[in-house]
């Protein structure tokens, strides 16, 4: 078994619209969907095929990262589980003592690179690879037929073991799958419509994402330091998406939610990318008082409230960095 860093699928993820009940229940008949929970972790791209007589996965993340290094059980597990060669789709996720997805969990091998940290970590938190699509298989591609006949593919194709796993889709409609996944204490629902095809690389309302807590990445452009407590490292981080020209649209700060690791971590990446100018096109000026400035490479996640009418994040919580993602794919939701 081996990673080969090189074994990249040219795939682009195909990505759901967020919506609400109404997208879903108000778009013809409500049969004509399918229910998958939505699971809080890493979206990747798993490629699985045979080289020198020995099996080969590869993990790539959406901004085209080699994932597989930081996921050896996962990559362990996926030669065990497919026989030949296939694209996959999936989520990699690590779980709670409750069997839940956990991002906060996921975030302690997120950001790994030494393979000795990265064996320890393997056994204190343990990372699982949830597939929900399949795109090719023994060099067919997949991308056109129905939703349905891929599903049955997929669960043809995948034999699950302790790190590879194929949830079923919920079988009921979208209220019942919206209670579940609330009682299950998940992020959300993910309506597929059973005709659609695999949309590579786009975002479409073929597939509609429904949350329970409003989540949006960012950009961090700068940052404000703190007082007391926090003197001497991060108070704040200032942020923002792109608007698809060279300058960021500003949508708030956040200053809550920050484990004592993530201000260290956060300091340190911060100060290696200081610049002298704002990179946004329009923060106000009681934001910007004594902020420093970065260059915007690093992308994170906040959950929070709403949407206030000036496009500012209302009451954001820090939920971790996003280093799966590029600044320029982050985009308000």
């Amino acid at each position: 078994m081996r990673v080969s860093t090189n074994l990249r699928t040219t795939y682009e993820a195909m990505l759901a619209t967020l919506g609400d009940r109404d997208d879903v229940i108000g778009q013809g008949d409500p049969d004509e969907w399918a229910f998958e929970m939505k699971w809080d972790g890493i979206r990747t791209m798993a490629r699985v095929e045979e080289q020198d007589g020995r099996t080969a996965v590869g993990l790539t993340s959406r901004n085209h990262k080699d994932q597989g290094p930081g996921y050896p059980e996962i990559v362990d597990g996926l030669g065990r589980a497919v026989s030949g060669k296939a694209v996959l789709d999936g989520e990699i996720v690590a779980l709670d003592t409750r069997g839940r997805p956990s991002f906060a969990r996921l975030q302690q091998r997120m950001n790994l690179a030494d393979p000795r940290e990265i064996g320890r970590a393997v056994k204190r938190v343990p990372a699982q690879l949830f597939l929900f699509d399949v795109l090719e298989q023994d060099g067919e591609p997949l991308v056109d037929l129905p939703y349905t006949e891929r599903r049955e593919r997929l669960q043809a194709l995948v034999t699950e073991n302790d790190a590879v796993k194929v949830p079923p889709a919920f079988e009921g409609d979208f209220d019942g799958a919206w209670e579940s996944s609330k009682d299950l204490g998940l992020e959300g629902v993910i309506a597929k419509r059973r005709s659609s095809r695999y949309a590579v690389g786009r975002r479409t309302r073929t597939w509609i994402k429904v949350k329970h807590v409003r989540t949006q990445e960012a950009v961090i452009g700068g940052w404000r330091p703190g007082r007391g407590r926090r003197a001497g490292t991060v108070g704040s981080l200032l942020l923002g998406v792109s608007d698809g020209d060279s300058r960021m649209r500003y949508i708030g700060r956040v200053g809550t939610g920050f484990s004592e690791r993530d201000l260290d971590d956060l300091h340190d990446r911060l100060e290696r990318i200081t610049r002298k100018t704002s990179p946004f096109a329009d923060i106000p000026r009681a934001d910007a008082r004594d902020a420093h400035w970065v260059t915007p490479r690093l992308v994170g996640e906040v959950e929070f409230a709403e949407w206030t009418n000036d496009g500012r994040l209302r009451q954001p919580r820090w939920r971790g960095r996003r280093e799966d993602k590029d600044p320029s794919q982050v985009r308000r939701e």
